[in-house]
This record gives structure tokens, sequence and C-alpha cells, in this order.
């Protein structure tokens, strides 16, 4: 065989690998909304290190719970409501070894920098305020943030007085958007979207009292129809270590305690 015939033919073998290849050095990430903001640097961190792409989906935790019971080609699932991953590993669509919490989520009451709401003072009677038309909040139906929300208001005897003023978002993202864009004077929306670049520096918050709504513990896994489940477990792990859980902590998210 000649040099040239045998070039031709390492040429065609790997046009045949690397497809492959490149594919095992991808997976994807289904995402709970409030990590919007956290998890890109997180996967960007992570890409330097180990060489391998992660692309990132979000979504309300129901919403992507709902794709994932019809078959999408997730392989990781990062839930802002524990509850979703393990109805997953009860039905067998995820990996029990893999579940893991990973973060724990806040809510808080949010106004824009032009706002003349002094929410740090009246924290969540600011709802309250004749200025107050719109409060966005996530949509309660199939967003953990959404019961949250819920949740305080009606902690603070402020559902039933503010309820017709509620406009929901499909996601926390999309309602902290709301207040961003000014169809809403006012948001029940995740701390972490408090402390995203911009609104950190600008907007005030008031931090909603961990005892007002069920605990917002955020639980991870590897989905079993993963054609790359090496990859990403191995992603959860780095999600275990300090450089990613500094990350979280600087977006506002807490630790939370392992599940028995």
């Amino acid at each position: 065989m000649t040099i040239k015939r045998v070039l031709i033919s390492a040429s065609l073998v790997l046009a045949f690998l690397l497809p492959a290849f490149a594919a095992a050095q991808q997976f994807t990430v289904a995402a709970a909304a409030d990590l919007s903001n956290a998890l890109g640097e997180v996967a960007a961190n992570y890409e330097k290190q180990s060489g391998t792409t992660v692309r990132l989906v979000y979504g309300s935790s129901g919403a992507l719970f709902t794709q994932i019971q019809n078959g999408a080609p997730f392989d990781v699932f990062l839930s802002a409501d524990e509850g979703y991953p393990t109805q997953l590993v009860e039905a067998n669509l995820a990996e029990k070894a893999s579940y893991s919490r990973y973060a724990q989520g806040g809510l808080v009451v949010w106004v824009p920098p032009n706002s003349q709401l002094n929410v740090e003072q009246h924290g969540i009677d600011v709802l309250l305020d004749p200025s107050v038309k719109k409060i966005a909040i996530a949509n309660p139906q199939h967003a953990p943030y959404g019961k949250a929300a819920v949740a305080a208001l009606q902690h603070f005897d402020l559902y039933e007085r503010v309820q017709k003023k509620l406009v929901f978002g499909e996601n926390v993202s999309q309602a902290a958007q709301f207040v961003d864009s000014g169809n809403a004077q006012v948001g029940l929306v995740a701390r972490s979207h408090a402390f995203a670049p911009g609104r950190k520096e600008n907007g005030t918050f008031w931090t909603v009292p961990l005892d007002a709504y069920p605990a917002l513990l955020q639980a991870a896994v590897v989905l079993t129809h993963s054609a790359h489940k090496k990859e990403a477990g191995e992603f959860l792990e780095y999600l275990k270590s300090a450089d990613a859980k500094a990350v979280l902590v600087k977006y506002g998210f807490g630790v939370p305690a392992r599940k028995p």
C-alpha cells in the first residue's frame, strides 16, 4: 500500500470516528430557570477544566420534568425542587445513585433601580403600596418558585389581598424579566436573580424568611436514557466541588444539607 493510500485510509477512519468523539464530548443539562445566571459560569469553568462541552437548556422545573417524561434528549436534570428528580428516580427515568442536592434556593421581593418603593424598609408589605398594580411571580402550576411565592403570600396573610395583581411568568426568570421591563412594579423572584449582574448593583430586594415557604431544596440526577452517563456523572461530581459551590453562593444560593 502506498503512502498516499495510507493517508487516505487514515483520513476516512478519522472522518468516521470524529463525529462520535465530538458527540461524546458534549452533553445536555436541563436546568431550572433560577440557575440561568450562575450555571453559565459553573459550566464555563468546568469546560476549561474537562474539555467537555456543556449544553444548557433552561425552563421551569415542572415543564422540564414533563419533557423528560416524554423522552426529551437531556442527560442531566438540575431541578429547583427535589420532588421532581425523586419522581424520576421512582419511575426509573433517572439513575438513583446519581441523585444529589446541589443548592438551596431563596425567595426575595425585588424592585428595579428606578422604583420609589422602599422594599428594604417595608419588606413584603410593600406589595400593598397603592402604586403597585402588578406583582410578578413564576407560574405556581409548574414552577417551584411560583409555589413558594404563593406560600409566602399566604404565610403573611397577603394572598387574598393581592391575588388580582399577580402576573405569572412561565418560569422565575421570566417573572424577573417582567419587573425588568416595567410590566410589573415588583416581583417575588429567586434570590439568584437579585444577585445577577446588573440587578445586584442597581435593584433592591428584601429576603423572604425561609420559614415562610417550603424549603427550595434543589436536586440533580443523571437521566436513565442518557447516552453520555460518564460525562454527566462527572459534571455532577464537579457540582459538589468547592469551586462550583463558591460560584453558587456568589449568586445567592445556599448550600443544602445532604438528603438522608
